[in-house]
């Protein structure tokens, strides 16, 4: 039995309510986790607020820092345990939840030596006048952290919120929440107050909804849906609250004629069949200019014939999706793709070892995707990649902006023109020439526009979202 963790303690939910924890490599329950509502919202933001201004808001940034140090350290101590935990909550490769805890270790890092780098600026103005800058934390801030990469995620939200100067209040998804709860308690053992990082956990239209608009949080950020998104803005505005949105994209990888095909196909095929495609900047749509698109098919499908898809703790390129209803989305995209007429060049393998009762799909290439397609448009959060060609530069940009999202961009050749060409006409919050999520990039922002976003998470940016500008002008005569 699972508990949330409000004030450095386990606490039960008032409700005395309890969900199923599922292991999504054979579909069976193994555990149980609190089903919180408002009154357990509103616990964890008292002991949070409490703790801001009592405790929290008087430590010295450099004395901030050294705790977040110390949570990395406690982090990596424990890696190993909280990838054995995100590998069964998750169906994650052992690979791939190893990788994870190394990230979120490495946010905290990172935030660690930003706490005392957040400087204020002094601005020219009247003579007479000296007028100053300097940066505020929001407060209590509220996080609700998605189930795809629940540390990942964690790191780059609650860290770069901790640094800052806030306390948080973190609403994990349901599905996925168990590394989470480890980690508040090992920040309890690095010597963090009670009240500076609060775990509720249970559905979002409960748990979630509550934490939106609970008068006592200051500040916002989501990770998940467009829709879920709109709810989120909607509930926040209610109360004037600043919010933070990463809602997921459609992401090109578009590949020229002059592009390096041995460097760029282990990466287009990794961009789509992480983490089993759920990824929100899956590289999800593959544009080819028109000479290298049945070659590089030939090549690809190749090897996504030779992809296998088992239980988790095979380790195998591709693991089980979330959950069954996760599945079932998948197969309905892969259905509506066959009644289009849209052809499968090649399918991966379900090793015999998987058990029917696990949420397995296997990877899948289409080609010849109509731009107007729901494969083409929509976020199938699993690992089908939809192919098509370009004739040349114009029509590349043409097909990359087609849709709503515009997260991330993969963009391939040789030609250092066209490389900033295209960097600066395609709509998205990041861009990767000759790579594909540059290794995690903790240091780099992340962040989308149109549907797929606002604000920025990752980086020093992030420190900028989670605080105000306060402006003090002196005069002195």
């Amino acid at each position: 039995m699972q508990f949330h963790y409000i004030g450095n303690a386990p606490v039960r939910s008032a409700s005395e309510r309890t969900l199923p924890v599922i292991d999504p490599s054979d579909g069976q329950p193994y555990d149980e986790i609190q089903r919180g509502d408002a009154a357990d919202i509103d616990a964890a933001v008292r002991a949070a607020r409490h703790c801001h201004e009592k405790v929290w808001s008087k430590l010295s940034a450099a004395e901030r820092g050294r705790l977040l140090m110390r949570l990395a350290h406690k982090i990596n101590e424990h890696a190993d345990e909280l990838a054995s935990i995100e590998q069964r909550d998750c169906g994650k490769p052992t690979r791939q939840a190893r990788a994870d805890a190394t990230a979120l270790a490495r946010y905290f890092e990172f935030y660690s030596g930003a706490c005392d780098k957040l400087h204020g600026e002094t601005l020219p103005y009247q003579e007479g006048y000296t007028v100053l800058t300097w940066r505020e934390p929001h407060g209590v801030t509220g996080h609700i952290i998605p189930w795809n990469y629940p540390m990942q995620i964690f790191g780059r939200s609650v860290g770069g919120a901790l640094a800052a100067g806030n306390v948080s209040v973190v609403k994990p998804s349901e599905d996925a929440c168990l590394s989470l709860i480890r980690v508040a308690e090992l920040a309890t053992e690095a010597g963090f107050p009670a009240g500076a990082i609060n775990i509720v956990t249970g559905y979002g239209h409960e748990v979630g909804d509550a934490l939106a608009r609970h008068p006592g949080v200051d500040h916002i950020s989501f990770t998940g849906s467009p829709r879920v998104g709109t709810l989120i803005q909607q509930a926040a505005a209610e109360r004037h609250c600043p919010v933070t949105l990463e809602l997921g994209g459609k992401s090109p990888q578009i590949v020229f004629a002059d592009a390096n095909l041995d460097e760029a196909l282990p990466v287009v095929i990794n961009a789509i069949v992480q983490n089993a495609g759920q990824t929100c900047s899956a590289g999800s749509r593959l544009l080819v200019e028109q000479s290298l698109y049945e070659p590089l098919l030939d090549r690809l499908g190749n090897a996504f014939a030779n992809l296998r898809v088992g239980p988790a703790a095979m380790d195998l390129d591709v693991g089980p999706l979330i959950r069954a209803s996760q599945q079932q989305r998948v197969w309905d995209f892969l259905s509506d793709a066959q009644v289009a007429n849209i052809p499968m060049v090649a399918q991966g393998q379900v090793v015999d070892e998987a058990p029917e009762t696990g949420f397995y799909q296997a990877p899948t290439l289409l080609r010849d995707v109509p731009v107007t397609h729901r494969l083409a448009q929509e976020e199938v959060f699993g690992p089908v990649l939809a192919a098509m060609s370009f004739k040349d530069e114009d029509h590349a940009v043409e097909l990359a902006n087609a849709t709503h999202f515009g997260l991330v961009a993969g963009i391939w050749t040789l030609d250092g023109s066209r490389m900033l060409r295209m960097a600066r006409r395609v709509k998205s919050g990041q861009v990767f020439i000759n790579n594909y999520g540059a290794g995690g990039g903790v240091e780099l922002p992340f962040g989308g526009v149109k549907s797929s976003g606002y604000g920025r998470e990752k980086g020093f940016e992030a420190l900028y979202g989670f605080t105000t500008l306060k402006t003090v002008a002196i005069r002195h005569g």
